[in-house]
């Protein structure tokens, strides 16, 4: 099949990749979000996908909003026979779906109906899910509600962070989204429509949402730390500054101390919740760069009593 894809960020690019190796089917254009801003020089830099399209020297389309007439006349001339979607960050309207005869097709980070929206891996870590994967669906204009093509499945490990439960997935999904572009083309695949039951939604992760209540039990904070790695970033104050708690761990259930209390060892430095201590591993304070917590601890020089959040 002829196809146009379409995605964004770096985790899209395995499955570019995948379909750029396919020997069944031409990746003939791809479509992009607007270069954007990025670094301290903020420098405009096109897309992960971008590039990619670029080293394999094919179109790259990059529509202010999908819906304009000039982008859409030239997805009509390029009569692709499906569109592919992996993270393209734009909500596409009638106009472009109708376009491909086999309408566009999206590889979304979680076993739907559950977690729809636009952070469904986070929010699996955020809830402590055991499980989660990836589906391909038939996108409809409502949110992450069309009928589902494949699923693969994927265990979430105890500790894992959002962005390595990601990596995971893109990369075990990038075969799901090729093989269901096999299936489509041979005729042998039918969408089926996701149950009325079990539907939740995973809306964009905030610079609030990511804010750690040291008042939870340490379970959650836990889960608030590897859900909002690498980004936003979980924070909580000090000394009246924002500092990013990086990573963390479950400390053994007998250490304690008050909520967001600071007990700084010579290796370690815990912090009180409200059930046990979690083990601060790596910070960062404000404006300054990544650094292990112990050695954050000893040039602040933390003293008895000094608490986090306040």
């Amino acid at each position: 099949m002829r196809l146009v894809f379409a995605g964004t960020p770096e985790v899209a690019v395995p499955a570019l990749d995948a379909l750029l190796a396919s020997d069944r089917h031409e990746v003939v254009a791809v479509v992009t979000r607007p270069d954007a801003p990025a670094g301290r020089g903020r420098h405009m830099v096109a897309s992960p996908v971008a590039q990619r399209a670029r080293e394999a020297e094919i179109e790259v389309l990059r529509p202010e909003r999908p819906r304009d007439p000039a982008f859409l006349a030239r997805l009509a001339e390029i009569a692709p026979d499906c569109c592919p979607v992996v993270a393209y960050g734009a909500l596409l309207p009638r106009a472009a779906l109708d376009i491909p005869r086999h309408g566009w097709v999206n590889l979304h980070f979680s076993l739907l109906p559950a977690w729809r929206g636009a952070a469904p891996v986070q929010h699996a870590v955020l809830a402590g899910d055991d499980m989660t994967g990836a589906s391909t669906f038939l996108i409809e204009e409502s949110l992450d509600s069309g009928p589902v093509y494949g699923v693969l499945t994927e265990r979430v490990r105890p500790t894992d962070t959002s962005g390595d439960l990601l990596t995971r997935l893109a990369f075990a999904g990038a075969g799901l989204l090729a093989a269901t572009m096999d299936g489509i083309e041979d005729g042998t695949l039918d969408a089926a429509p996701q149950p009325a039951d079990g539907v939740s939604f995973a809306p964009k992760i905030t610079v609030e949402d990511a804010r750690i209540d040291w008042t939870a039990p340490a379970l959650r904070v836990d889960r608030v730390v590897r859900g909002c790695a690498p980004a936003p970033g979980a924070w909580t104050t000090f000394r009246g500054e924002r500092l990013k708690v990086r990573t963390a761990e479950l400390a053994p259930e007998h250490t304690e101390a008050a909520p967001g209390e600071l007990v700084a060892g010579k290796k370690a430095v815990h912090a009180g919740t409200g059930s046990h201590a979690v083990r601060l591993l790596w910070v960062q304070p404000q404006g300054k760069k990544p650094m292990q917590a112990a050695d954050w601890a000893r040039g602040v020089r933390i003293q008895p009593g000094e608490t986090l959040g306040v």
